[in-house]
């Protein structure tokens, strides 16, 4: 499930003010009065993702943007859906917007995704290590342990131990690599992450297309909550 939120902000700033902290906490100080006011606290896997706010351009009064948030949790969507449809204005840290529209709705599995924020993924997470193609060039690597990280999630999900012996994708065409700087209070730092133009799958069998639509809603790799890992379906 997803939510589409159409946000006009009320004067003109730098898009870069706006980083993934300040759309995770607007997420979260809705959910403060809900059955998930201590998501943000647990040491689990948290089954969200948001976009990247589009379009990429600074932000100028009155100049509508949209990001979209997803999860496949289809009650943690519609809770915050009841939260938010009512809201007339949305603080991003100090900046604020007008909520001009909030829509809810499904997507149906597709066999080709495009990223619409980058996949990020550990190398070593007991170094806090993130995975680079500059440090690491090993495609095959980073497809195993994509696959790795999304079926721990949805096993955990669903309370399975499903197990999948292709590899996550049969065709794969590569955007870039991004660093993404980051601010959480007065601390500064950077996540390495990467973008892709085309993940495809040639064919599911009934079993994969549940582990898949888990997938495209949840998202690809480490920090879904942050903000990483969004997939758009491709028609």
């Amino acid at each position: 499930m997803r939510l589409k939120l159409d946000i006009i902000p009320e004067e003109d700033f730098s898009y870069w003010e706006i980083n993934k902290h300040t759309i995770q906490g607007m997420i979260y100080s809705h959910l403060w009065n809900t059955e998930y006011k201590k998501m943000h606290e647990e040491k689990k896997f948290k089954f969200f993702s948001f976009s990247d706010i589009f379009p990429p351009t600074d932000f100028k009064k009155g100049e509508e943007k949209n990001f979209i948030i997803s999860s496949p949790d289809r009650e943690f969507i519609e809770v915050l859906y009841q939260e938010l449809k009512n809201e007339k204005y949305l603080y991003f840290g100090k900046r604020g917007f007008m909520l001009k529209k909030i829509n809810k709705f499904n997507l149906p599995l597709k066999k080709r995704f495009i990223t619409g924020s980058p996949i990020v993924l550990y190398q070593d997470n007991r170094e806090n290590l993130y995975f680079s193609f500059e440090r690491n060039p090993d495609l095959s690597f980073f497809l195993e342990r994509l696959k790795d990280n999304a079926l721990k999630k949805y096993n955990a999900f669903y309370r399975e131990n499903f197990t999948m012996e292709n590899m996550i994708f049969d065709k794969i065409i590569f955007g870039r690599e991004v660093v993404v700087p980051l601010t959480k209070g007065r601390n500064k730092f950077i996540i390495i992450g990467t973008t892709w133009k085309t993940l495809e799958k040639f064919k599911y069998d009934r079993d994969e297309k549940r582990v898949y639509k888990f997938i495209m809603d949840c998202g690809l790799g480490e920090k879904n909550s942050l903000g990483f890992g969004f997939l758009n379906p491709v028609r």
